[in-house]
C-alpha cells in the first residue's frame, strides 16, 4: 500500500531579483529560474524504509519540505496516505527532523519534549508516560534533566527525533538524520530506525551517506540535479554478480610482490599486508594457490559485489551525460 506518491512534483526557485537605481529610476532585473525538482513520480510503501539519495543540491530537501507544507510545489501535486498535502489528519500522524533543526537550547531533554508534547495536544499524563517511553527509545533517560546546550550533536539529533516520534506518527520524514554524526552516533541512528521499522512505521529520509543508507534501506531514489534519475529495492539495482575478488596476504616475499603487481588491477601496500585485487576468478584462485605454498600467510579471500557507493556513481556519471 503507498503512504506518498508524487505526480509530476515540480520546484522553481526563481534566484535573486537584483535592484539597481540611477537617481530617481529603478531598474529591476528578472532572476534566473531554477528548478530545484522535475516532474519528481515517486511511490513509497507503507512499512519500508525508503532512502532519497544523492549529492548536495540534489532536490532532497525541497522534496522534503514540500511533503511537510513549508513550500508549495510549482507544479505536479502529492499525496500522503490518500491524501492532498496540508490535510490536518494526516499531519497529526507525520514525524518530521529537519537537517539543521533549531531547539530552545535553554530546556532541559525532558522540558523539550514536554513543550512539543503540550503543541501535539497531549493530556499531562498521556505525554509524561510518553516521555519516558521516548527517552528510553533513543537512549536519553539519563539525560533527561540536561539543557540542550549540554548535548553533543548526536544526543541533540536523537532528542530531535524523539520529537518526531512523541506523537507515535504512522511515518517519520528524516532530512540527512546521519550529517555530522561520528561513527558511534551514526550507528545508534540506524539502529533507531530499523526499530521503528520493526514497529510497523514507515521512515523516509534523505542523505547522501550511502554506506549507511545500504545498510537500512528497502529501497532507494536516486535524485540527481532534481530528477530522479533511478529507484527500486536495493537487491534489484546493485548487481549479484561479482565485480572483483580481494585477497589480503601478509609476509610477501619482495619477488613475489613484484610479480603481483604486474598481473593485478590494484595492489595495496599496508605495512606487514598487501592487498591485490582482480576481476578474474581464475586469476584469484592462482594468486590463493601460489600464496598458499610460499612462506606468506593468507589473512583473506573476499568475492565482492558491486556497492551502493559504486552503483550510485555511475548512475550519477550517467545521469550527468
Amino acid at each position: 500500500m503507498a503512504i506518498v506518491e508524487t505526480t509530476d512534483l515540480t520546484k522553481v526557485y526563481v534566484q535573486d531579483v537584483i535592484g539597481v537605481e540611477y537617481g530617481r529610476i529603478k531598474i529591476r532585473l528578472k532572476g534566473r529560474r531554477v528548478a530545484a525538482l522535475q516532474e519528481l513520480n515517486l511511490t513509497v510503501n507503507e512499512g519500508e524504509i525508503f532512502g532519497l539519495l544523492g549529492p548536495n543540491g540534489a532536490g532532497k530537501t525541497t522534496a522534503i519540505k514540500i511533503f511537510m507544507g513549508l513550500i508549495f510545489p510549482t507544479e505536479g501535486n502529492a499525496r500522503i496516505m490518500g491524501k492532498p498535502l496540508g490535510d490536518r489528519r494526516v499531519k497529526a500522524q507525520i514525524g518530521f527532523l529537519p537537517e539543521n533543526p533549531y531547539f530552545y537550547d535553554y530546556l532541559k531533554g525532558w522540558e523539550f519534549l514536554d513543550y512539543y508534547g503540550q503543541l501535539y495536544g497531549m493530556a499531562r499524563k498521556t505525554r509524561r508516560a510518553k516521555i519516558d517511553e521516548i527517552l528510553e527509545m533513543v537512549g536519553l533517560t539519563h539525560a533527561a534533566n540536561l539543557p540542550l546546550r549540554g548535548y553533543s550533536k548526536g544526543m541533540l539529533q536523537r532528542i530531535g527525533l524523539g520529537q518526531a516520534l512523541l506523537n507515535d506518527p504512522r511515518i517519520v520524514f528524516l532530512d540527512e538524520p546521519q550529517s555530522g554524526l561520528d561513527p558511534f552516533g551514526r550507528k545508534e541512528m540506524r539502529d533507531i530506525i530499523l526499530n521503528l521499522k520493526e514497529e510497523g512505521k514507515t521512515v523516509f529520509f534523505s542523505s547522501h551517506i550511502l554506506s549507511d543508507a545500504e545498510m537500512i534501506c528497502d529501497r532507494v531514489g536516486i535524485l540527481y540535479k532534481g530528477k530522479l534519475i533511478n529507484v527500486g529495492y536495493l537487491r534489484d539495482l546493485l548487481s549479484a554478480q561479482i565485480k572483483e575478488y580481494e585477497i589480503v596476504a601478509s609476509n610477501l616475499q619482495e619477488e613475489m610482490l613484484k610479480d603481483l603487481e604486474g598481473k593485478c588491477e590494484r595492489v595495496i601496500v599496508r605495512k606487514q599486508d598487501v592487498m591485490v585485487c582482480v576481476r578474474q576468478k581464475a586469476d584469484a584462485e592462482k594468486i590463493v594457490r601460489t600464496i598458499l605454498a610460499s612462506p606468506a600467510q593468507l589473512v583473506s579471500y573476499i568475492p565482492r559485489q558491486e556497492t551502493l557507493e559504486e552503483y550510485f556513481i555511475r548512475q550519477i556519471e550517467g545521469g550527468g551525460q
